[in-house]
């Protein structure tokens, strides 16, 4: 590991001077190599983003026919490497990582392990979040003997810091510092009742550790600065970091919303529409991500997140425009 100084994310956010870029990577599929991350980063370095999160994808399964005709379990996971990778940028970019720590798919146990591998490995900084519920599933199913919410990971990960571990029976333990973020949901959680309920249960992980917030992709800043102003009104101080991502492609006009449970703005969907092709389409996002961008600094916003689905040519391009 390198020398440099690893900071706190709440620290970078409370120290800077002006917005500061930070940007979002998915792991490489299983049996690509850690250049493919290099090379999405590297285009991204001039902007100095502070701090880089790594998704986590969990474990699925799939059935594969064997003689016979009977089905075999094989347990998958598409994308690994979170902790490796988080390891590899701060050692190649001098930059601090954020791993993606989710409930899905872990016990407690696991969880607590995961942990105090950071922990060994200097990486203070992680996103708490409950996670997708799998393919297969209809609703989220939390592991036998695991997290069921983000709300109980923060209290896990709240309780290593007081340095309260699973076994009781542990003497002179040394308590992990872990720097704890959280996820937003400005248009409100998919499985919230309202948004006043998805806020009260926010503020409880805020109550428990969480010392910032990410919010979920958004295209309306409106619903963003309301956000905010619910949360404030709720008695929620920490830093909110907006998560923007750029349209692509028409399909993403039904594919986004269905899959993240958000609404797109009339005036963007009428531009995509007007697209002949998705190379326009992408213009398109630019334009509007740009504008978000923008908007969102003139308002003193301490960081923008951008969520790169592993494309770094176009977050360059708007970073190059607001940055």
């Amino acid at each position: 590991m390198s020398t440099f100084a690893i900071m706190k994310v709440i620290d970078h956010l409370k120290n800077a001077k002006k917005t500061l870029f930070s940007i979002e990577i998915l792991p490489p599929l299983k049996g690509k190599s850690v250049k493919s991350i290099y090379d999405l980063i590297d285009p991204l370095m001039e902007f100095k983003p502070p701090f880089i999160d790594v998704t986590y994808h969990r474990e699925e399964y799939i059935y594969k026919k064997r003689e016979g005709g009977y089905l075999e379990k094989i347990a998958i996971r598409k994308r690994p490497g979170t902790v490796s990778i988080c390891s590899a940028i701060i050692n190649r970019y001098h930059t601090d990582a954020v791993p993606h720590i989710i409930c899905g798919g872990f016990t407690r146990d696991e969880t607590e392990n995961a942990l105090i591998e950071l922990n060994y490995l200097g990486i203070d900084n992680v996103l708490l979040l409950r996670g997708d519920p799998i393919k297969a599933e209809t609703h989220f199913s939390p592991q036998a003997g695991g997290n069921n919410y983000a709300l109980d990971l923060v209290h896990q990960v709240s309780n290593m810091n007081k340095g309260k571990f699973l076994d009781d029976d542990l003497k002179d333990v040394d308590p992990t510092n872990f720097c704890i973020g959280v996820a937003g949901y400005p248009e409100k959680h998919f499985e919230a009742p309202s948004i006043g309920n998805d806020i009260k249960y926010l503020k409880m992980k805020i109550d428990a550790g969480a010392e910032y917030i990410v919010t979920q992709m958004f295209f309306d800043n409106s619903k963003f600065f309301e956000f905010v102003e619910k949360c404030k009104e709720a008695g929620i101080t920490t830093p909110i970091i907006p998560g923007l991502k750029p349209l692509t492609t028409k399909k993403q006009l039904t594919l986004l919303p269905k899959t993240f449970h958000i609404d797109l703005p009339d005036d963007l969907v009428k531009a995509v529409d007007q697209c002949k092709s998705d190379d326009e389409v992408k213009q398109v996002g630019i334009e509007w991500c740009v504008q978000q961008s923008k908007e969102l600094m003139k308002n003193k916003i301490a960081c923008l997140h951008y969520y790169t689905m592993s494309n770094a040519d176009i977050i360059k391009k708007i970073a190059s425009q607001v940055f």
